[in-house]
């Protein structure tokens, strides 16, 4: 099994080489909105790398003057995989138009990028160029220490992002572990975890964990009023101390992100649950009424549990949203007015609990329902709850044991069923 990590590390970019990393940017955009052109040409969206490989690569190699074949590639790769992503959404009946290429970056491998101790090498549009990493001043206990620079992992590829004048390269490690089969064992025919994401309560589980989204607002106010500030300001020194207010904002939050992600994986870990599901997070802005932050804040922490699960044999899978804030966990009825706000109580049954905890039970519940198939080979049994189990009809069964009780740092249980 395949253990993977991404360490950020930033560059030292002398403004020469910028203004060829930012040509080779611009080039390597183009060249992925040109295969995803080509692709949407015909009668059916062309989503096979050898096909567009096949169709495209001389032309682009032509266009761009010899653009580095390794990174031609990686455009296209980075082409088909958007296209592929575009034909699903519309397999599940939903919409989507053809992918724009935007966002400030290029892909590498380790044909295209080689990296050193402190420094790599980049392919540009004219040549190879070397540039530094910026390292913190730990030399233990960081990302860089633990996997970057660990005989343990092997270094895969990198993607470079350009932003406010900053370049990062989010470089790729992994390493293969042999599975732990006395833990498969456990959690192999265990149960689901449900995972609700929201705007005041970041993530809720069927289990009854909060993690409220006080701390996140608190501190993306407070770096606003201070790029507010700054912005009045108008001068370089001004402008410079926006970009260093972003840095530590993204940092922080990352960090606080990576501490959630981390409590989430062993709190299914503790009750044996063999799969963590979370809401698909394509629409969640719409449905949720978040802000861009807390998509991006959504977005990282499912990635994070995603790789942190993976090391201990959990999958990790999203289900269809839709009505899980509006159906009643207890008796399956659907109506706009179950929810009003953080309460829940159901015009049926009367059932009422936390809004975001029924909606993280019926998360769960979607994914029992869409892959049960009996009681053994594996498939999940159940929603875990905190103090016992939903089996695929909503019925409930009491733990065997007391329920635990317990408060995660930042965050607190709720006991309700």
């Amino acid at each position: 099994m395949d253990v993977r990590r991404t360490v950020l590390v930033a560059l030292d970019v002398d403004s020469d080489d910028a203004a060829l990393l930012e040509d080779t940017v611009d080039t390597f955009l183009w060249s992925a909105q040109y295969v995803v052109d080509h692709a949407f040409q015909g009668e059916y969206v062309t989503t096979s790398k050898t096909t567009l490989d096949d169709e495209t690569y001389d032309d682009v190699r032509k266009q761009t003057d010899g653009f580095n074949g390794g990174l031609v590639q990686a455009a296209r790769n980075k082409a088909a995989e958007a296209c592929k992503s575009i034909v699903a959404r519309w397999k599940n009946g939903k919409k989507a138009s053809k992918p724009t290429f935007t966002s400030p970056h290029v892909v590498y491998d380790k044909r295209t990028a080689t990296f050193y101790d402190d420094y790599l090498t980049l392919a540009t549009t004219d040549g190879r160029i070397e540039v530094d990493y910026v390292l913190p001043d730990e030399e233990s206990n960081t990302p860089h220490s633990e996997y970057l620079f660990s005989d343990a992992y092997e270094t895969t590829g990198a993607e470079l992002h350009y932003r406010d004048g900053d370049w990062v390269l989010h470089i790729h490690c992994k390493k293969d572990v042999e599975s732990d089969t006395s833990e498969k064992a456990t959690t192999e025919n265990g149960t689901v975890l449900g995972v609700d994401l929201g705007v005041n309560t970041l993530a809720v589980t069927s289990t009854g964990a909060f993690w409220t989204g006080d701390e996140f607002d608190h501190w993306r106010c407070e770096y606003e009023k201070r790029r507010g500030s700054l912005q009045q300001c108008g001068t370089r020194w001004a402008h410079e101390n926006i970009q260093s207010v972003g840095r530590k904002e993204e940092g922080r939050f990352t960090l606080t992100l990576h501490r959630i992600s981390n409590e989430l994986v062993a709190e299914a870990r503790e009750n044996s649950c063999s799969v963590i599901a979370f809401e698909d997070l394509t629409d969640i802005r719409e449905r949720t009424g978040a802000s861009w932050g807390h998509k991006w804040a959504f977005d990282r922490l499912y990635d994070y549990v995603e790789y942190k699960a993976e090391e201990h044999g959990i999958d990790v899978e999203q289900v269809d949203p839709e009505n899980t804030s509006r159906c009643c966990s207890h008796c399956g009825f659907t109506h706009p007015d179950n929810r009003d706000g953080e309460e829940f109580e159901c015009l049926k049954c009367g059932y009422e609990n936390h809004a975001d905890y029924n909606a993280a039970k019926n998360i769960g519940l979607r994914y029992l329902r869409r892959d049960q198939t009996g009681g053994d080979g594996g498939v999940p049994l159940g929603v875990r709850l905190n103090s016992g189990m939903l089996n695929v009809n909503g019925g409930y069964s009491p733990a065997l044991t007391a329920a635990r009780t317990g408060v995660h740092a930042e965050s607190h249980r709720f006991s309700g069923g």
